[in-house]
């Protein structure tokens, strides 16, 4: 299997959702090492808090899918989770997953997986930042608590709001914390676009596979598309 590549752009920027995961395994090294030498400009990943208080990377809430087996994540152990096959790979930490995008020069899109406490959330800033990469990441969240803690301790953060709707409660949410909007495709209309525009908010939606449905969103005058496959 192959990449997807689209014609033309536009102003729109891809991003590689949980690496290049059409081809590879989501959320792996390799994953991420293989978005890197694509024309992407971030790679979108997830964090979760295991048992122990240490961060690691995996989209689901549980190992079943992947593995076969079914762990939580945040009740079992680090050292554990990181033993555990996933189909000939292991979980990536946070730096590992950080690492890749900064090897590559690509923006870490990072969403943090459910609520998390506050002393979570300012040790995962205080990971990315030891590695250097704190102004190249941009987070990610549906806990409005997430993105509120992340500009407690970093003001000017980049961050967005993931949302499978739009309505006016959500944009004046994005407006009042003047966060982006991260949004299923499905949800948007050009009219949303250019609302969210008019009021300095950059908008990415997921996931989008399909050329058709890209290029319609390009026109509509998307600032990011995070796709599995498209390039």
């Amino acid at each position: 299997m192959e990449t997807i590549k689209l014609k033309n752009h536009g102003n729109t920027k891809m991003i590689a959702h949980r690496g290049l995961s059409g081809i590879y395994l989501e959320n792996t090294v390799k994953a991420f090492k293989e978005a890197g030498k694509e024309n992407y400009y971030g790679i979108e990943s997830d964090v979760h808090i295991t048992r122990d208080g240490k961060f690691i990377i995996f989209h689901d809430d549980t190992t079943r899918r992947l593995a076969g087996i079914n762990l939580e994540i945040e009740r079992t152990d680090y050292k554990t989770l990181r033993l555990l096959p996933i189909k000939f790979h292991r979980m990536p930490s946070l730096a590992e997953y950080i690492l890749c995008c900064k090897n590559s020069h690509k923006i870490a899109v990072l969403e943090l997986k459910n609520e998390m406490k506050y002393e979570d959330i300012s040790g995962i800033v205080d990971d990315i930042s030891k590695l250097g990469y704190i102004d190249s990441t941009v987070f990610i969240s549906f806990s409005s608590k997430n993105l509120i803690y992340i500009r407690n301790l970093l003001p000017k953060q980049t961050v967005q709001l993931l949302s499978n709707k739009f309505s006016s409660d959500i944009l004046d949410l994005l407006i009042s914390n003047k966060w982006d909007l991260d949004i299923h495709y499905s949800a948007l209309n050009e009219s949303i676009v250019e609302l969210c525009h008019d009021n300095k908010i950059k908008v990415n939606c997921w996931t989008v596979n399909q050329p058709a449905d890209a290029e319609r969103l390009i026109d509509y005058g998307v600032d990011y598309i995070t796709t599995n496959i498209l390039v």
